[in-house]
């Protein structure tokens, strides 16, 4: 179609006119447009356009070719599958060579596979132009028409220039597309971090990004890997499919998957795979990923993470994303760092709570020990020799000694003193049970195992666990016990993963255990891990210059308690204490001291023989020098009663009577002089 340079050029710059008209770029309007306008300067029966940023085609075909179009697509597709696209398809070959090539006969050309349909169609020459600008090669253009020799040279220049324009419109497109994209993302990013910044549960925060993220990135798959509270080794945190496929929290990571994502968060550098650099691992199976993108999780602290993201599509990732990619890693690191903070604490404060909560001493204050003896102080010098290692102590004594004082005393003088203090009662808790209490198990570990439950070395790990009555411990868990003062390490019930703990152990006893061993109910080499630093405390008995100094203590303690003014102790009262053998040790000291400061009435502290047998012992009365203990006891309070009666000539009742005198009531003061023996007669006692 011969036409005039003027006519030309007019035409050109009515089309660049139109095209910047456009609002917004669209892909397929400037061709339509093209295809319009082109008509009316080169004669054409057929028009392609390749668009190789997007791997696409668009078709013209003229009156009875509309089924060469679709041919030339079927050709593509399955040369595209093949791989043979760059050499076999015209277009493809054209933007790959950037060449222009003009066919004026198409009787002898055998290059291209595209070649034999478009003869077959009626088409007899070719002119095909490569799309490009100053920045990229975006495609071609391929003009064909059923005329030999259609296309002479200054067709061929006018068309070049034609090509250029539409260049000019597909990179607007592209740019404009772009633009859309970013702030598109960046509006969806923003989003997304409004709703996780306020979180700070880290299952929520999690969740919301996983309900979001795809939409960002608008991929198919996302995962979550996150290092596990017992080891900084990454974990399975969070997979989200768009069928709803779900995965255990905390599952391990395939070998494959757990090598790229352990690169990641060590050089901090996003990853994409695609094409042959992919491989399907178990992981990605289920959702059909043929590409993924791994990016790290880069807080100011460091790398706390690994975000995945998977794709169906083969190049669903392009390399210029990694940067889109690292901000969004950056945006979500930080909400998901607090989260674990916050969580991590909110969780070590919760067990703490449970176990701890009901260990906060109303009878001593912590770490206090009322002592005189050098027995005791000597005992106090071994805790403070051992309390800075983290060496296993073995604590034995009789019942009611205060072994578990002790042990308070070496966890609060060490290091841990800041971390928990885990108490375990192995005479308490049924054999059957005591695994489950000691090292934690798994839902449906056994019958009525309905959620995970932590274990007592989890929740002393960096703190103290204090095992009481250990020789108690059943026989078949002696060795699991023994693993973990080797190894620090264990499972869970009903779990195969292996958790490590840094808990120091304490050990209390009232059995003999050397007995034990004879006996063939206690593992030898359990104890000598145990025994590494044995401490004895005595019992009462042997340090009796101790129980003034204690009976003073407890006795202000529960009359500030009871509300009383408990302030003396009579002589002979302290005496008979003293001199009481007390096979309960402390405990049992306490026990009657309460006991009988229920009982006072008045100032000084009234401990009858009753009192001083609650403890039901059979073991027979200690003596005083003179006289028994029991005589003891009721000769003074026999003459506290008398002394009030003659301070009160003898009066019992009234204001000025004896039972005024010691702060009782008449009846009870009656009461007292009755069993004691005391009569009041009108001319005294």
């Amino acid at each position: 179609m011969a036409r005039s340079s003027a006519d030309f050029y007019e035409w050109l710059i009515r089309v660049t006119n139109l095209i910047r008209a456009q609002q917004e770029p669209d892909e397929r309007e400037p061709f339509d447009l093209f295809v319009r306008e082109l008509g009316e300067i080169l004669s054409f029966d057929a028009l392609s356009k390749y668009d190789a940023t997007s791997a696409t085609f668009h078709w013209y075909a003229g009156p009875g070719l509309e089924k060469l179009g679709e041919e030339l697509k079927r050709i593509y597709a399955e040369s595209v599958e093949q791989n043979t696209a760059e050499s076999q398809i015209l277009a493809v070959w054209v933007h790959a060579h950037q060449e222009t090539i003009v066919l004026g006969s198409l009787d002898q050309e055998t290059r291209f596979s595209t070649i034999p349909y478009m003869r077959e169609a009626g088409l007899q020459s070719v002119c095909a132009i490569p799309l490009s600008d100053p920045h990229r090669h975006l495609g071609s253009l391929v003009i064909a028409s059923v005329r030999p020799d259609a296309y002479s040279p200054e067709d061929v220049r006018f068309a070049t220039l034609a090509a250029n324009q539409i260049a000019l419109a597909m990179d607007d497109t592209i740019n404009f597309r772009e633009a859309q994209r970013a702030r598109d993302r960046l509006a969806l990013l923003l989003d997304l971090t409004n709703r996780v910044v306020s979180k700070l549960d880290l299952r929520e925060v999690l969740r919301e990004i996983c309900a979001n993220i795809r939409r960002v990135m608008e991929c198919d798959a996302v995962g979550i890997a996150l290092p596990g509270p017992e080891n900084r080794e990454l974990y399975i945190y969070a997979l989200d499919f768009p069928e709803g496929l779900s995965i255990e929290e905390g599952r391990e990571l395939p070998s494959g998957v757990k090598a790229i994502v352990e690169r990641v968060s060590e050089s901090g550098e996003a990853l994409i795979l695609s094409g042959e650099e992919f491989e399907p691992e178990p992981l990605w199976v289920p959702a059909a990923i043929r590409s993924a993108a791994y990016v790290p999780l880069k807080a100011p602290g460091g790398t706390v993470g690994v975000l995945t993201l998977g794709s169906r599509s083969e190049a669903g990732f392009a390399n210029e994303d990694r940067g889109f990619l690292t901000q969004i890693g950056c945006q979500l690191a930080i909400p998901i760092e607090n989260a674990m903070e916050v969580t991590d604490l909110r969780d070590k404060f919760a067990r703490e709570k449970l176990y701890l909560e009901d260990e906060i001493r109303t009878e001593l204050n912590f770490g206090e020990v009322v002592f005189k003896s050098e027995t005791i102080r000597s005992v106090l010098h071994r805790v403070e020799t051992v309390a800075p290692t983290d060496s296993a102590v073995l604590i034995s004594g009789e019942t009611g000694t205060g072994k578990e004082l002790i042990a308070r005393a070496v966890h609060d003088l060490s290091s841990r003193r800041s971390n928990a203090f885990v108490k375990v009662n192995c005479a308490a808790i049924p054999g059957s049970l005591l695994e489950s209490e000691l090292f934690g198990h798994e839902r449906g570990a056994f019958t009525g195992a309905i959620a995970s439950r932590a274990g007592r070395f989890e929740l002393a790990n960096h703190g103290t666990i204090f095992l009481d009555e250990i020789g108690e411990l059943p026989l078949e868990l002696q060795p699991k016990l023994l693993r973990v003062l080797q190894e620090r390490e264990f499972e869970r019930l009903g779990s195969t993963r292996t958790l490590h703990t840094d808990a120091r152990l304490i050990a209390a006893t009232n059995r003999d255990l050397d007995e034990m061993i004879r006996e063939n109910q206690f593992r030898s080499d359990l104890y000598y891990r145990l025994n590494v630093f044995p401490i004895r405390i005595p019992p009462l008995r042997e340090r009796p210059e101790d129980i003034p100094l204690l009976v003073r203590h407890y006795v202000r303690q529960f009359s500030r308690r009871l509300g009383k003014n408990i302030d003396v102790i009579p002589p002979e009262t302290m005496d008979a204490l003293v001199g009481y053998p007390w096979p309960g040790n402390v405990r049992e000291l306490q026990n009657v001291l309460e006991r009988a400061a229920i009982l006072t009435v008045g100032p000084a502290l009234m401990i009858s023989s009753e009192d001083l047998s609650v403890a039901g012992h059979t073991h027979p009365l200690p003596t005083l020098p003179s006289r028994p203990r029991r005589t003891a006891l009721d000769e003074a309070e026999r003459e506290r009663i008398l002394a009030a009666l003659e301070e009160a000539n003898w009066i019992v009742a009234g204001p000025k009577g004896a039972a005024a005198r010691l702060g009782i009531k008449r009846s009870t003061l009656q009461w007292r002089m009755q069993k004691l023996g005391i009569h009041v007669l009108r001319s005294g006692a």
